[in-house]
């Protein structure tokens, strides 16, 4: 009852929020909140029961011995029912709470894949392990221990209050008072400790960036000898952490003590009064020990509430942040009259295309360029010049800032994102593979894909040798990120996807640049093969690859600087191109 009245209004805006994650599961989570009502109004009952028992079996010694041991029995068959319904409470609760923290992590990680390009390019992976994961556990499991926390402290409260009153209203309006006093220094805690807790959530996003760095980078720590170097920044970070945590407790170390003290007060001003009223027969010892009992019952929680209070309110923030998530639209979307690609048919345009990752830095300045369906266009020229993000615009991996791409005559922006990816298929130059065999991360979840198909793929790829020579053929497990596989295998499997896809524009993004002479030309004459009548995009440093190519891009700082075939280029007086060729040949 006590964190929640203070957080009222955030938790009922929060639980609004929540509630069509909680309906699947409304009626165990009902059940839950209910069982919580006779637990917490059986502590008014052991109270109340004192007042009898003091006054009939102890002061007036009345009582018979079925009478003495009766009330004993009763607190004990109480306490035992309250035991039992507090267990099924928490199994019920954690039971609800997992299965919506499940459904909250599957909508946040459908989320996550739809984010573009540029949201990664911020954030790091402790980031995105706090803020997709982390935050989802502790939210729920936050959410449903404040609610059963509520429940229950509101009717043990509403019920021992009942008691104190019954007892005495003038000890109880004492009681009443000293609670509010309490309770006063909780409502400026969130204000003190949200900058603290923002910092403390950044730094233990770092901590998990520390050891996903480790895993990922293990070889070239070890080539370099860096455990030093990387125990020193853990340390600096762990120091981080702990000075966070040491702040938290400057900020709110002193308000338990201080809570406990001034419900110290009170009962000590209640035993005062108390006293008074018994000595002038206003109240009887039995009322006396019946409302001490329910007064104790009512301010230990209010002890030690500044104790919890902390992950209380990190549960609550993190609830807000998973929401924030859950509302946020992603920047790269379907327009409102976004249609389906159909085919690609005609040509493939870029008018006046300008684009920046950093505000004021551009990296693209008024490219314009047309594709005929078709062809095939190499983009050559020097590191950092925007050739891979002239063709990361096509896929919509980023929109551009200025200007429109075209496909047929339709922007890019009005067709269906999964329509216009599903037209391209990319080879990158670092490319991705995932935890599992050979075949699945030749195919990526298709079911429809025929054997033969499968194996046109591997010969098209240069991995027909490779894999022949594997026990297990195409199920050869690759370890995380295809770790048991040479750069080579991993881009020729790439390279197999794009076969697999079939789709009628393909990128490569140095999509040779890890085979050996012989592969490349077997690989480049499978390419050619395959790619008949596609429109074909390549990224190369290595000009040798592109010298088929239909027309060849020169792209230096952000701009074309020239355009044409290899013989034309060659023969350009002060060809850029010629002289790259010139020079990779010598």
């Amino acid at each position: 009852m006590i964190l929640d009245k203070i957080k009222q209004t955030n938790l009922i805006k929060n639980y609004s929020k929540i509630y069509p994650y909680v309906r699947p599961y409304l009626v165990r989570a009902l059940l839950a909140v209910l069982i919580t009502i006779p637990i917490g109004s059986m502590d008014a009952v052991i109270a109340w029961s004192l007042k009898p028992y003091m006054d009939v079996v102890m002061l007036e010694q009345q009582a018979t011995a079925r009478q003495t041991m009766l009330i004993p029995i009763l607190i004990i068959v109480f306490s035992s029912l309250q035991s039992l319904l507090n267990y099924t409470a928490t199994y019920m609760n954690t039971w609800v709470g997992q299965k919506i923290a499940q459904d909250v992590k599957i909508d946040l990680f459908d989320k996550l894949m739809h984010y573009n390009a540029a949201y990664f390019d911020k954030m790091n992976s402790g980031d995105i392990l706090f803020r997709f994961n982390h935050d989802v556990d502790l939210a729920c499991s936050g959410l449903l221990a404040n609610l059963k926390l509520f429940t229950t402290r509101l009717f043990s409260s509403i019920s021992l209050i009942a008691v104190l009153f019954y007892n005495s209203w003038q000890l109880a309006i004492v009681a009443v008072i000293v609670l509010l006093g309490a309770l006063y220094p909780l409502t400026t805690v969130r204000r003190k400790i949200k900058s603290v807790m923002d910092k403390t959530i950044f730094s233990g996003a770092r901590v998990m960036t520390h050891y996903n760095e480790t895993f990922n980078g293990n070889r070239i720590v070890t080539s370099y000898n860096l455990y030093d170097y990387q125990n020193n920044r853990f340390k600096e970070t762990l120091r981080s952490v702990f000075k966070l945590g040491m702040k938290m407790v400057q900020r709110t170390g002193m308000m338990s003590p201080l809570m406990h003290f001034i419900v110290s007060l009170g009962i000590a001003a209640v035993i005062w009064l108390g006293s008074y009223l018994i000595v002038t027969k206003q109240i009887t010892p039995g009322n006396f020990v019946s409302f001490i009992t329910a007064l104790i019952m009512l301010y230990n929680p209010v002890k030690s509430i500044g104790n919890h209070f902390n992950s209380v309110q990190m549960a609550l923030m993190a609830m807000e942040r998973v929401f924030g998530l859950l509302e946020e639209l992603p920047v790269i979307r379907n327009s409102d009259n976004a249609k389906p690609l159909e085919q690609v048919k005609n040509f493939i345009e870029y008018q006046d295309v300008c684009f920046e990752y950093i505000k004021g830095k551009p990296i693209l300045k008024n490219v314009n360029l047309k594709i005929k369906c078709g062809e095939t266009i190499a983009f050559v020229g020097n590191s950092g010049g925007g050739k891979t993000t002239l063709v990361n615009l096509l896929p919509r991996f980023y929109d551009v800032k200025s200007g429109n791409i075209l496909i047929d005559g339709q922007d890019i922006r009005d067709i269906e994102l999964n329509s216009l990816r599903d037209k391209i298929a990319i080879v990158f130059q670092d490319n991705f593979l995932f935890a599992g065999t050979i075949r699945e991360n030749i195919v990526l979840g298709r079911t429809d894909i025929e054997e033969y198909k499968i194996n046109d793929a591997i010969k098209c790829a240069c991995l027909e040798e490779f894999i022949n020579g594997l026990e297990k053929g195409l199920d050869t497990q690759i370890g995380e990120r295809g770790v048991l596989l040479s750069g080579g295998q991993k881009q020729r499997i790439a390279i197999a996807r794009a076969f697999i896809k079939d789709a009628p524009i393909v990128i490569l993004d140095e999509a040779t640049s890890a085979l050996d002479n012989k592969s490349e030309a077997v690989v480049q004459q499978a390419i050619y093969n395959l790619m008949k009548d596609r429109t074909v995009f390549i990224i190369a440093h290595r000009l040798s690859t592109v010298r088929n190519a239909d027309k060849i891009v020169v792209v230096n700082y952000g701009e074309i600087a020239e355009s044409g075939t290899h013989e034309e280029l060659l023969n350009k007086e002060n060809s850029i191109y010629a002289s790259l060729y010139k020079t990779q040949i010598k």
